[in-house]
């Protein structure tokens, strides 16, 4: 499950602390992280380290909790300062908040809370179209991999991914014509593909696991869920200890088909909404996963100098409206068929809870059950 601490605090002393810390999360001494190289407790932390993570640290007398801006990772705690990366394990939980800083006595007092902004860490500079293109490419570039696999679906975002980093291809589907067009994408960029096909047995049989692993009862989510949890085990089970996904390209690159009904100020506004609140709707779900399954995301994407270069793009550039004819994620795109074929790059997809035919899943167990799929889920 990642993290789980429990201290055991005698007269506003700490006495002893019961740990378990599991992959991909670190330890060293009594500092426990993910997404750190090294752990540094600084109350700038959020500001000065450009990526995503958490760091929990038992100092002799406080105990320090930090987590990144997006709030990528999630953490809970309490009043007796339990805590752990999961909400079921800390009774009367409380959530650290993106961007925090906090400090807490033993005797359960606040002694030092921060709070970094957005807009204190992701400044939007003018934008210059071949500078920013260069800028998110050379940050691809840089995003090193170990024992990893790409989850490429054959869209855009997955493909351009595949451009950079030579590793194998997976992908998960329950859909036959979404595995044609898979496969059909990586022959034309002349690459294999290992793909998984799950059926509603499958579903079944883990839908169970995936609620608890995210912790939530809510459709949406779930629906969304049940791919990246089935690629993620997929990954694992064929002995990866890493997975690359396309994560943050739609909230970045304006991907999102409800974008096609937005204009002007409110598109760009919708957009940011959309990156800022990346955490909350997308990346506690997919942490959860990986820290369930252990497994480490590797989120090429998310990189702090892309959602700086993404901020600039003009609204026009993300959902580009022509002749009548809307494409949305134009910038991306243009940029990708530079290394991978136009035909791949321009290849249009549906939202992945429909792509692998998961809520039709759904909605036949729940029809099975003889309940609306809230209640279903809720069963679980």
């Amino acid at each position: 499950m990642s993290l789980i601490v429990s201290p055991l605090i005698e007269n506003g002393r700490i006495k002893s602390i019961s740990v378990e810390v599991r992959y991909p999360s670190e330890k060293k001494n009594l500092t426990f992280y993910d997404g750190l190289d090294e752990p540094r407790v600084s109350p700038d932390l959020p500001a000065s380290f450009r990526g995503l993570f958490y760091l929990v640290s038992f100092k002799p007398s406080k105990v320090v909790m930090i987590r990144d801006i997006l709030g990528s990772r999630p953490i809970y705690y309490n009043q007796k300062l339990e805590m752990a990366s999961f909400s079921k394990f800390v009774p009367g939980f409380a959530e650290l908040m993106p961007g925090e800083y906090v400090e807490i006595g033993y005797d359960g007092e606040i002694i030092q809370q921060n709070h970094t902004d957005f807009f204190d860490v992701f400044t939007i500079a003018e934008f210059d179209y071949s500078e920013t293109q260069e800028r998110i490419i050379r940050s691809l570039e840089k995003v090193r991999v170990k024992n990893a696999c790409i989850s490429f679906s054959g869209g855009v975002d997955s493909s351009f991914l595949a451009a950079f980093y030579d590793v194998p291809l997976i992908a998960v589907t329950a859909s036959k014509d979404e595995k044609n067009r898979i496969q059909d994408s990586a022959k034309k960029m002349g690459r294999e593909v290992e793909i998984f096909e799950f059926d509603e047995q499958t579903v079944a049989e883990e839908l169970g696991n995936i609620v608890s692993a995210i912790e939530t009862t809510n459709p949406l989510q779930v629906s969304i869920a049940v791919p990246i949890y089935l690629a993620i085990k997929f990954a694992k089970n064929l002995g990866f200890t890493e997975i690359v996904l396309g994560q943050g390209a739609d909230e970045l690159f304006g991907g999102y088909k409800r974008y096609e009904n937005v204009i002007g100020k409110n598109l760009e506004k919708a957009i940011v909404d959309d990156i800022m609140n990346l955490g909350k709707n997308n990346l506690v779900r997919d942490t959860k996963i990986s820290y369930y399954l252990q497994m480490k995301t590797v989120t090429p994407y998310l990189s702090f100098d892309i959602i700086e270069s993404a901020l600039s793009i003009p609204p026009e550039l993300k959902v580009r409206r022509e002749g009548g004819i809307i494409t949305r994620k134009y910038f991306l795109r243009e940029m990708a068929r530079k290394f991978i074929p136009a035909e791949v790059a321009y290849k249009e997809k549906k939202a992945i809870q429909y792509s692998t035919k998961t809520y039709s899943i759904i909605e036949r167990l729940a029809k099975k059950s003889g309940k609306s799929i809230p209640e279903f889920l809720k069963g679980l």
